[in-house]
């Protein structure tokens, strides 16, 4: 699938049920056997990558002090896309596509690439979120023509259905004390803002306005949320927000489109996407500060690098 057509949606075949072949993260952290992507100890970063010349996307590795990227999984027939580690580090959910446009659904494996196991009641569903306890899963499927918010436990029991609306209701992420999600909802007008659910009432709460352009949002343990928003400039932007709506304000500038935000374990920094105007426009890895300073270029390739996450 190229880049123009590529969303998530795909029919699994027969190779999608392929094994990843096993790359080895390492214990501490650092993406790949010693050297081969930073020092010990790191808190790797785990992404999509597609190029024109392999249009199917797998997942792989990088050390935030940059480096070799390691390659976790080698699936040349689907796709593999939207990783997200869990609490521990120890495994990765992400979610697996093929050629013809539905989704299989969300799997997880180990931090070598293999143990690959699908997460049963997930077929077509897509932004895998682990919870801050390692023992459910949060995700957005589809409902008729909407997607609404779902939490599980890891092993696909106990699905229960968030949100009922008329909206698209995507990429949910946990507040620190698993207590709330905080996702996107874009409606029929064209408008897509941040919004909170609290567990425990499903009340829920907008935490962007009602005329935004926002996506994919992500909470921080220090009770920040970073998100991605095109803003007067007709670039999409870092935005930084409390989960109260205080504190508006935004951190990348310029005539890029910088998406799909996501914080380091002590909440200094954000890795994000750059680029991708259009398919031939390579996209690439970033690094920033939480105060927009220090901005660092972290991939290199002439590659589409998308929707990274910080290892724990």
């Amino acid at each position: 699938m190229n880049g123009t057509t590529r969303r998530r949606w795909a029919v699994v075949t027969a190779a999608a049920m392929a094994m990843a072949v096993p790359v080895t993260l390492g214990a501490a952290g650092d993406a790949g056997a010693a050297g081969s992507a930073g020092p010990a100890g790191a808190h790797s970063i785990v992404f999509a990558r597609y190029t024109a010349a392999a249009p199917t996307e797998d997942l792989y590795a990088i050390s935030p002090s940059g480096g070799t990227t390691v390659k976790l999984t080698h699936t040349p027939t689907v796709s593999d896309v939207m990783p997200s580690w869990s609490p521990d580090g120890k495994r990765v959910a992400f979610v697996r596509y093929g050629s013809g446009g539905a989704i299989d659904g969300i799997w997880t494996m180990n931090t070598t690439g293999s143990d690959l196991k699908a997460v049963p009641g997930t077929k077509g569903a897509s932004d895998p979120a682990w919870s801050p306890d390692g023992k459910r899963i949060a995700y957005a499927k589809p409902v008729g023509t909407q997607h609404e918010i779902y939490v599980a436990d890891i092993d696909g029991t106990s699905a229960t259905r968030l949100t009922h609306t008329a909206a698209d209701d995507l990429h949910p992420t946990w507040s620190p004390d698993g207590k709330y999600l905080a996702f996107n909802r874009a409606d029929a007008g064209g408008h897509s803002r941040v919004m909170k659910i609290q567990l425990s009432t499903l009340a829920q709460t907008a935490v962007t306005g009602p005329s935004s352009h926002d996506s994919t949002p992500d909470w921080s343990h220090g009770n920040r949320i970073a998100f991605s928003r095109v803003d007067s400039s007709g670039f999409a932007h870092l935005y930084l927000v409390r989960p109260d709506g205080t504190g508006l304000h935004s951190i990348t500038g310029g005539l890029f489109n910088d998406k799909n935000p996501s914080w380091s374990p002590d909440g200094s920094r954000l890795v994000f996407t750059r680029g991708g105007t259009d398919d031939a426009d390579p996209e690439h890895l970033y690094l920033v500060r939480a105060d927009g300073t220090a901005l660092t270029q972290l991939t290199q390739n002439d590659s589409h690098d998308l929707e990274a996450d910080w290892r724990p």
